[in-house]
């Protein structure tokens, strides 16, 4: 519940940026109005096309039951267990041992694995990835990250025009009607670092809850655990070419999480993830107390 309640304060925190930028830059409500447009139609848009973006994005492949039998069983019996529909299953041409789930909800929702991930987990490890991401569809997780993903683009790309507009037409300190100089500079410098933050503080929130609905779907923590320590020790050696936007839909990111790449990881740093699972581990062996 804390969670949820974080991830939508944080939402609305990246769509209020997304309006305050616009009024500074356009002035007055006429900004506001334009600000609260945009970020309507970025929602609107995310809502129907996140899927196919983030597939598109990764060049996945969907994949069917006698193509990869194996892996078809396998997330079948997973829905079965947390109770969702089946969702599509795609492959990506990677090497990159990584996955991610997507989808508006759980009716329409796809999950895609790596060739890497596949070649390089075992099955144990391989269902509690599955179940993770089975958890994102079954919170919605993925379409509240299509959503942060679409509106920090929109700051970025506003930002990106704005920076283009300083230097092909700058503004005169007289013209009280145009644009605000100030809110132009600070629109450029800090509003896309603002919404990348924000956005993968929303990814962060998400993860732990994740990782506690894989480790309930398998009754196997550890499995997770294992995972998540095999994929960081290697994902980093083999890039995954995509946009950066999407990074958060990933399992894992290729960020070690100290210093101040903490602030920027899409992920909390893996041994945390791991002494969280163990803890559940600990909890579902505990003997129950009889009163």
């Amino acid at each position: 519940m804390i969670n949820q309640v974080k991830t939508a304060a944080l939402l609305a925190l990246l769509s209020g940026l997304l309006i305050t930028i616009s009024y500074w830059v356009i002035g007055g409500s006429t900004g506001v109005i334009v600000g609260i447009v945009i970020a309507a139609v970025t929602n609107l848009f995310s809502w129907y096309q996140s899927d196919k973006i983030a597939l598109a994005a990764y060049g996945a492949q969907p994949v069917s039951p006698q193509a990869a039998p194996g892996l078809y069983a396998m997330v079948e019996r997973l829905s079965q267990r947390a109770n969702l529909p089946m969702p599509s299953i795609y492959v990506v041409p990677s090497q990159n041992p990584n996955a991610f789930a997507t989808g508006r909800d759980p009716q329409h929702s796809a999950i895609a694995v790596t060739e890497g991930i596949l070649q390089i987990l075992p099955e144990d490890e391989l269902e509690g990835v599955i179940a993770h991401e089975l958890t994102h569809i079954a919170n919605r997780d993925t379409l509240t990250q299509a959503v942060a993903a679409t509106i920090a683009g929109a700051i970025s790309f506003l930002a990106q025009m704005l920076s283009y507009s300083l230097w092909f037409s700058p503004y005169s300190r007289d013209d009280r009607n145009g644009p605000n100089p100030l809110g132009l500079l600070l629109t450029v410098i800090l509003a896309p670092i603002a919404a990348t933050v924000i956005q993968l503080a929303i990814s962060r929130t998400r993860e732990f809850a994740a990782d506690a609905g894989s480790a309930k779907i398998t009754g196997n923590p550890r499995a997770l655990a294992r995972a998540l320590q095999r994929l960081d020790a290697t994902a980093r050696q083999i890039p995954l070419n995509a946009n950066p936007a999407f990074e958060p839909l990933l399992i894992t990111n290729a960020f070690s999480g100290q210093f101040m790449s903490n602030l920027f990881s899409s992920h909390p740093p893996t041994e945390v993830r791991v002494e969280a699972l163990l803890r559940l581990e600990q909890q579902q062996n505990s003997p129950q107390r009889v009163f």
